[in-house]
């Protein structure tokens, strides 16, 4: 089979510590012969070092110094692999508590997030938190693996209790499609390969659940989004006839032809042409980066945002957010930050908490107002120019924000605008 079908899917993967995550990943990337023979080699004689009598799979992703030494994942590890059907960004987020900020930066842009469940533990607190944070961000694909199944001797009645459980806590959330895979990642059932062990299970193992997920329709086709980055100016040589606008496409389609807006200022035109590095189009969607020129010579820069006639964003300096902190440093409202939303950038500060989430108990806490680094909260924005936002479930792209602080430029936050 050729490569022809290179759609990439970005999926992360969540579990409390010892679940086996790093376990699942290298047993995926160790089956489908997705490893270089020198890592593989690598690999191999940490193993023997470490008196394994067979390979450590999870030394593939564990790959920080620190990681082995204490004999747990503590950052987000990108791991990259290619199959026949489809290419993968893996994003191996930690299990502790202490870390949901990891989990929000490695799922913030996936397709999928894959939860592990260890069978003998079944549904617990931070089984809850990983599904509400799936949730919070809209990934629109949950995998949940419930995993170990060799420790209860493959038991279809402990596979069947577990589900019954996600499902009744997920029952409160919006999780659009949810998948529940049983797994041996040390033993490789159901990873790569059908278990045996398992016959009673009918469906796919967990990379053909991947490789076949359609995926299309996760980006908001519908409502064109283009925050402009960046001007071609005529004066420049190769573009003397030839006034440009780039920037990668937020959302929906745009065509040659097409009537648009250009936010804040209203001004119309018409797409005159639009160009990619392969060449002219006719249209292009997202999230595909190009360059489009309009019919007319319109003053506009860095941070404004094409869009079709008719169809429009909000424009608002009052934000609704869901906000989590990031940093050490504690949030401070009435403090002047940076926030940035697509291209644009603009100063912003926190006006009021309205509540804090209780990361164990998922309730909502309203008489506390200090937010610290992994706290969720959900807070009142005020921005000195007004942006042009939609809601995050309706687009991850122009529904998302970043705060920074501006003496450090380190960024605090992240938030989706509700």
């Amino acid at each position: 089979m050729s490569l022809d079908n290179n759609q990439l899917l970005r999926f992360t993967t969540a579990g409390s510590v010892d679940d086996g995550k790093s376990t699942l990943i290298g047993r995926l990337l160790y089956d489908s012969k997705s490893i270089f023979e020198d890592q593989l080699e690598a690999v191999e004689n940490t193993s023997r070092k470490k008196g394994h009598d067979g390979v450590d799979l999870a030394l593939f992703t564990d790959g920080l110094r620190d990681e082995r030494a204490q004999g747990i994942t503590i950052d987000v590890a990108y791991r990259y692999f290619t199959t026949p059907r489809r290419k993968f960004i893996i994003a191996d987020t930690p299990g502790h508590i202490q870390y949901t900020r990891n989990m929000v930066t490695g799922a913030s842009t996936a397709n999928a997030a894959i939860i592990l469940i260890d069978a003998r533990h079944g549904v617990i607190e931070q089984t809850k938190r990983h599904a509400f944070i799936a949730s919070l961000l809209q990934i629109p694909h949950v995998i949940v693996c419930v995993n170990k199944m060799d420790l209860v001797d493959f038991s279809p009645a402990v596979f069947e209790k577990i589900v019954g459980e996600f499902e009744e806590f997920a029952s409160k959330m919006l999780i659009m499609d949810i998948r529940f895979i049983p797994i041996s990642a040390l033993l490789g059932d159901n990873v790569v390969n059908r278990s045996v062990n398992m016959d009673w299970y009918a469906d796919a193992p967990l990379l053909h659940t991947l490789e076949t997920m359609h995926i299309s329709s996760d980006i908001n086709k519908v409502d064109m989004r283009f925050p402009v980055q960046s001007i071609l100016r005529p004066q420049r040589d190769h573009f003397r006839d030839f006034r440009g606008y780039a920037g990668r496409i937020a959302g929906g389609v745009i065509r040659v032809g097409d009537n648009v807006t250009v936010m804040p200022s209203g001004f119309k035109s018409k797409v005159k042409s639009i160009q990619a590095p392969a060449g002219n189009l006719e249209e292009a969607f997202a999230p595909m980066s190009i360059s489009v020129t309009l019919d007319d010579d319109i003053d506009i820069s860095r941070g404004d945002m094409i869009v079709r006639e008719n169809n429009n964003p909000s424009a608002t300096q009052d934000l609704e957010v869901m906000l989590c902190w990031l940093h050490n440093k504690s949030a401070r409202p009435r403090t002047k930050y940076t926030i940035r939303h697509t291209t644009n950038e603009q100063k912003a500060m926190i006006r009021e908490i309205i509540y804090k989430i209780d990361i164990n108990t998922l309730g909502r806490i309203t008489d506390d107002n200090e937010i610290g680094m992994n706290d969720i909260c959900k807070a009142k924005i005020r921005t000195t120019k007004p942006l042009m936002v939609d809601p995050y479930r309706v687009n991850r792209s122009t529904g998302s924000v970043i705060l920074i602080d501006e003496s450090t430029n380190e960024t605090v936050a992240a938030g989706m605008i509700v």
